[in-house]
């Protein structure tokens, strides 16, 4: 089979799953650089990795409904891809793939298929259980008779956004970034857990960053941090930008945050990540390159809740229940940022 002139991406959300495809894109490229590649992405997403080069992107605002998705189809209508790389299964995106043209739909295995997901793919990648999300995003290149055998990401980071971080985290001061929220409330950890993590840090000689985005909700969870804070942190919430909080990142040693976006994003830009899970697994969920300074505390949440061990769970099984977050005490936390500490040798 001949290798395909041009590739479709259909990956909208999230942020985490969003930086989760960067290495396959770089991927693609190395392997087939004649290949045109477009991604479609979300508003918000697009604002992560809109700049990547020798990428055509076309934006999908999932806010505006239907016309969301009539502007995607308008934008790519008359064309055909030889690929389309369906990677995202939610009833939305299912949707969504249906008006874009492309002889070979691959899509997500039976087992990893919802939402009548197999309806609008014709091919599907290899069937496995127990892969991290960015390794089975990559496994996307493998109908196309390629391996993703290099996990790369170099997003670009303005220099405007370097220079913006350099201004608010000057110098060299080892640097915790302190990012309390999870898109889903039930995996976020207690303000004033948080608060006594950041106070024991700030005890050891780091500098100590809050940041988050601008919605009322991560506001108030920040305001919440401070207010049970003896030292306050630098409040960085609602302040920066994707670009500019890719600079910070790259200018911290560490980040505190639950599943989220930022904990994706430090990975990629090879930032340590202190990363809480209990609600989901960090094996699967958790910072791609390096988990050591994880508390995973998954397993004993699934005995708990579901009343059996981690391992008889299906893969990927979120345990959101109010409460699970409470299973990560301070002192794991603490024992995790001095072992992180000593690793980086600071302190």
């Amino acid at each position: 089979m001949s290798a395909p002139a041009s590739i479709c991406l259909l990956r909208t959300s999230a942020i985490g799953d969003v930086t989760h495809v960067v290495p396959l894109v770089r991927t693609l490229q190395a392997a087939l650089p004649a290949a045109a590649l477009t991604w479609v992405v979300g508003t918000l997403e697009r604002r992560l990795v809109g700049d990547l080069p020798g990428v055509e992107f076309v934006t999908f605002d999932k806010a505006a409904g239907r016309a969301g998705m009539q502007a995607v189809w308008k934008a790519l209508r008359g064309r055909r891809f030889d690929a389309l790389l369906q990677m995202q299964v939610a009833m939305r995106s299912n949707l969504l793939s249906l008006g874009i043209r492309a002889d070979r739909r691959i899509g997500y295995d039976r087992a990893r298929s919802k939402d009548l997901h197999g309806l609008v793919v014709n091919e599907r990648i290899p069937a496995r259980s127990g892969e991290h999300v960015l390794d089975a995003i990559g496994s996307f290149c493998e109908p196309l008779g390629l391996e993703q055998t290099e996990v790369r990401w170099d997003i670009p980071i303005p220099d405007e956004a370097h220079e913006w971080a350099a201004t608010q985290l000057p110098g060299d001061a080892p640097t915790l970034l302190v990012s309390p929220a999870s898109s889903h409330a039930l995996r976020s950890w207690r303000p004033e857990r948080y608060a006594a993590v950041i106070d024991h840090a700030a005890g050891r000689g780091w500098r100590v960053a809050l940041v988050g985005g601008p919605s009322p909700g991560e506001r108030a969870l920040a305001d919440a941090v401070l207010a049970a804070c003896r030292s306050a942190p630098l409040d960085l919430t609602g302040k920066d930008t994707l670009k500019k909080l890719l600079a910070m990142l790259a200018r911290a040693q560490l980040l505190l945050t639950p599943d989220s976006g930022p904990m994706h994003m430090a990975n990629a830009v090879g930032t340590k990540v202190l990363g809480l899970h209990a609600a989901s697994n960090p094996d699967r969920s958790g910072p791609y390159s390096d988990r050591r300074w994880c508390v995973d505390r998954y397993d004993e949440a699934a005995r708990t809740y579901l009343h059996r061990p981690a391992s008889e769970l299906a893969w990927g099984r979120k345990i959101e229940y109010p409460g699970v977050m409470d299973l990560i005490g301070i002192d794991d936390v603490v024992e995790r940022f001095e072992a992180a500490s000593a690793h980086l040798g600071i302190g």
